[in-house]
């Protein structure tokens, strides 16, 4: 079988790009290693909130299917990578995924096919990790076939910002390579900037997470200066934002989650201290981001003891456990880490997503949220899904702790 592309990680990237490729006329499959993905997509049920059921039909009308057969890489005049680059149990970069799947891929490599990672990870995977693994049956990367690196920049959920109108960071091993690399994505994509090499698009997609990391870890430092003087950090935030000028506003919360945010910036910390540099600044954020969960425990507690009431034994209900809004990806949620630590201290814990899925390590949800919320000695606003009607919460709760900001009403206590 012969196809136009083949996308390697059918998931929060690689199932948007799929669309955006077979909306562009070009033949696509996907290969993905998870027998339960390619079940869902055989049903027709998207596993990822940016692809509807429509779309996906859409989709599967015009030939796309997924399979966990790797043979079909063979007839591909196109390889995409989007395979999850995450940490160790130690903390570091985990290229396991990333690994596998250049191992696969190399096995099936042909002359001529084109072969580009969007997967993060630090200056020089491209050509220090990957190109090796496939030149290594004799084939060499900008002559027998093309090498390729393009960052992804997918934002689940984001309304605003696609494949098609966020700009396409390309590059190349070669400038051929990057030519070729930058004629695909022109096909599907409104602007496509060329970087000087893989290692500096490498560097741009760890900036960019790393620039959102220590910008939301400084307000996060600011909300936990604001609580111990007694100043409204949500006021405060509302006037610095009026600048049209020199201030970006970001918002605090109960610390970075999902699989970029907090993950990349340790991908250039690990790559800093292997060359033997100090990203002072960066430290500094992860201090910050990593201590959030715990301040929002200690306010629970002290907004309990206000009441009477002590955090062990209390009944706390948490609402929202995926790591941002209307999306249900938990991976690396601060909520599940809030979750665990409260539990621990002995608050009798239960919580509700109206999008995510259970959390094993939490146990199944709660079914009834009106009942929960008026038994519960207190209610915590982590993740301020748009199904959640907010006036609603704040008249229904004994006691709503709102760390997200958007609850109205005096009687609210908030970050």
């Amino acid at each position: 079988m012969s196809v136009d592309v083949v996308v390697v990680g059918v998931g929060y990237v690689g199932l948007p790009l799929a669309e955006a490729v077979a909306g562009a006329g070009l033949s696509v499959i996907g290969y993905d290693t998870s027998p339960r993905v390619t079940a869902e997509i055989a049903a027709g049920r998207p596993h990822v909130p940016d692809v509807s059921e429509s779309r996906l039909q859409a989709m599967r009308a015009n030939g796309f299917t997924v399979t966990t057969d790797p043979d079909v890489l063979g007839g591909a005049e196109t390889i995409v990578l989007c395979v999850p680059t995450g940490l160790t149990t130690a903390g570091g970069p985990d290229l396991a995924a990333v690994r596998g799947a250049v191992e696969t891929v190399a096995e099936r490599l042909a002359p001529g096919m084109m072969v580009i990672i969007e997967s993060t990870s630090f200056p020089g995977t491209t050509d220090e990790i990957v190109r090796p693994i496939l030149e290594k049956r004799g084939l060499t990367a900008g002559t027998d076939f093309s090498l390729a690196y393009s960052p992804e920049r997918v934002d689940p959920g984001n309304r605003r910002f696609g494949i098609r109108n966020t700009p396409k960071v390309i590059s190349g091993h070669t400038p051929s390579c990057a030519k070729r690399c930058a004629e695909f994505y022109e096909r599907f994509v409104d602007t496509v900037v060329i970087a000087r090499g893989t290692r500096e698009a490498e560097m741009a997609k760890l900036l960019e997470n790393t620039y959102r990391y220590v910008n939301i870890a400084l307000v996060n430092e600011i909300a936990i200066f604001c609580d111990q003087i007694g100043v409204d950090v949500w006021d405060v935030m509302h006037c610095a934002a009026t600048k049209p000028f020199g201030f970006t506003p970001f918002a605090p919360g109960p610390g970075v989650g999902g699989h970029c945010i907090p993950v990349d910036p340790k991908y250039l910390l690990d790559k800093a201290e292997r060359e033997g540099a100090l990203l002072g600044v960066v430290h500094a954020a992860r201090l910050v981001d990593d201590r959030m969960p715990e301040h929002v425990v200690e306010r629970v507690t002290r907004l309990l003891a206000e009441h009477g009431k002590p955090l062990r034994g209390a009944k706390v209900l948490l609402l929202g456990v995926s790591y941002k809004a209307d999306v249900p990806d938990t991976r690396e949620s601060a909520a599940i880490r809030i979750a665990l630590r409260l539990r621990a201290l002995g608050a009798e814990l239960s919580y509700h997503d109206p999008v995510a899925e259970t959390v094993p390590e939490l146990g199944p949800p709660v079914a009834d949220l009106d009942a929960t919320l008026r038994t519960a000695d207190v209610a915590v606003l982590l993740v301020a899904h748009r199904a959640y009607d907010h006036g609603r919460l704040a008249s229904t709760a004994r006691l709503l702790f709102d760390v997200t900001g958007r609850v109205p009403g005096k009687e609210v206590v908030r970050l």
